[in-house]
């Protein structure tokens, strides 16, 4: 092969040469993958590295499962269909059964499926379109800290402002509304005073006939919020929001794009709530790392026409093997029950961690999606008494844990939040390794600071 005997600096040079300024990862990962399996990753000059971002969440058994790419193979020694628009397959009908069978029968019994384009964000314009045409309304709700795509409409969704600043034109009709995020609570209140006066707040703003806000097409959310941190929405915050929007009938549409299929410690994000919501975008992991994304839906918000949405790869039957493989692996495993109890693990590391270090203001999350703040204890504290963010610090920690061979992502507000995304199949070893490797970079990377603020 040409790129053999290549290094990580010779590919990282021709990427930056061809590739757009728009890339992202290999700013700050600098490395060029060679091989990979579990949750090991290994670059070009043999560095071996712990994978806790695992494509953003979608490598629910890992790399290179064996289960996963059993059934690659044998779907290309059949001689199957690579691609079929969205005309059906065996392999098709059989990640329709797998998939349906995994979600609670509440909704399962009462859905339809609408295969998408491959990346998450279509999904999302595609939950849009459905409930702007089922309800004939035209505003959408969504919530401060939310990332769904990049796509026009989905972007027009996001909380973060950075992405669109320089993207006029942006989807009209899109209200974004305080999330139960009670480290930086949007009220000044904290505690369960957060959740209870945000959902208080959704309520009365949509029975305020003097609002602003037409009548609403829908109203998306992630239970944990995912780029935004690590954020978990409290169970009766949901629980809340789900009478809201049953009671006025607005369709609630689950974003569980990065939470789908046991990451969160339950199969779906809203299974903690126990609520049943009426549009379900998924991607990620269910396509079994392969492109895939879909939309399941309440039978009765069915009113599209044929065509009303479409697209070229919604038929790839690979990712359909190799998710109906990872979704049937997951549930006989009970994989989001092994996520639960590797997510405490860890998070008693992290909780230890913390303990020493005032730097570290908030550890959060669920499952096998956490995420730890980092703050600056030296600034001017909030009104609840909680540090200002420390983007850099958090860079730092970032840059250490990469010299260590752990590689782990940045989110939330001002980019100051580490996460933790492993795949699912991680062991107790995994678990102890990848929080010693965390906890020496931010040793590291707090002594850093105080030598270069002379504070050592």
């Amino acid at each position: 092969m040409k790129y053999a005997n290549a290094t990580d600096d010779s590919l990282l040079s021709q990427q930056a040469l061809r590739e757009s300024n728009a890339r992202t990862y290999p700013r700050h990962l600098p490395l060029a993958i060679d091989e990979a399996r579990g949750v090991t990753v290994t670059d070009m000059d043999g560095n071996e590295y712990l994978d806790c971002l695992a494509g953003a969440g979608t490598l629910a058994l890992g790399h290179n499962h064996p289960v996963v790419t059993d059934a690659i193979e044998q779907m290309l020694s059949e001689s199957r269909p690579l691609h079929t628009l969205d005309i059906t397959s065996p392999i098709k009908e059989a990640f329709v059964d797998e998939l349906f069978e995994s979600l609670p029968s509440e909704f399962a019994d009462h859905a339809k499926i609408q295969f998408c384009s491959p990346a998450g964000t279509d999904a999302v314009e595609a939950a849009m379109k459905l409930t702007k045409t089922a309800t004939g309304n035209r505003s959408m709700l969504a919530f401060q800290g939310g990332y769904h795509g990049m796509t026009n409409g989905a972007l027009s969704l996001m909380g973060d402002t950075g992405p669109k600043e320089s993207v006029p034109g942006l989807m009209a009709d899109v209200h974004h509304l305080p999330y139960p995020y009670a480290y930086r609570c949007p009220f000044g209140l904290g505690g369960d005073d957060t959740h209870r006066v945000a959902s208080e707040y959704v309520e009365r703003l949509l029975d305020d006939p003097s609002s602003g806000i037409v009548e609403p097409a829908g109203m998306i959310l992630e239970l944990v919020q995912g780029e935004g941190g690590a954020i978990p929405a409290p169970d009766e915050w949901a629980r809340e929001i789900r009478r809201i929007t049953r009671e006025r009938d607005i369709p609630l549409i689950v974003d569980e794009i990065q939470t789908g299929l046991g990451r969160t410690g339950e199969l779906f994000a809203f299974e903690h709530a126990d609520i049943v919501p009426d549009v379900v975008t998924l991607s990620k992991a269910v396509g079994g790392g392969l492109p895939l994304s879909v939309v399941l839906y309440r039978e009765d918000l069915d009113a599209w026409e044929p065509g009303a949405h479409a697209g070229t790869f919604r038929g790839n039957q690979v990712a359909m093997a190799a998710g109906r493989a990872t979704i049937e692996y997951v549930v006989e495993n009970s994989l989001h029950t092994h996520a639960a109890k590797m997510g405490a693990r860890l998070r008693d590391h992290l909780d230890e961690l913390g303990r020493d270090f005032e730097a570290v203001g908030d550890i959060r999350g669920r499952g096998l999606m956490l995420g730890v703040e980092f703050v600056d204890p030296s600034g001017e504290p909030d009104a609840l008494g909680h540090s200002p963010a420390n983007p850099e610090l958090a860079k730092r920690v970032r840059q250490e844990c990469f010299d260590r061979g752990l590689i782990i992502e940045l989110g939330g507000r001002h980019s100051c939040t580490a996460r933790f995304l492993p795949p699912l199949i991680v062991d107790k070893s995994d678990i102890d390794e990848i929080a010693h490797r965390f906890s020496e970079a931010v040793h590291a990377a707090v002594e850093t600071r105080r030598l270069v603020e002379g504070t050592a």
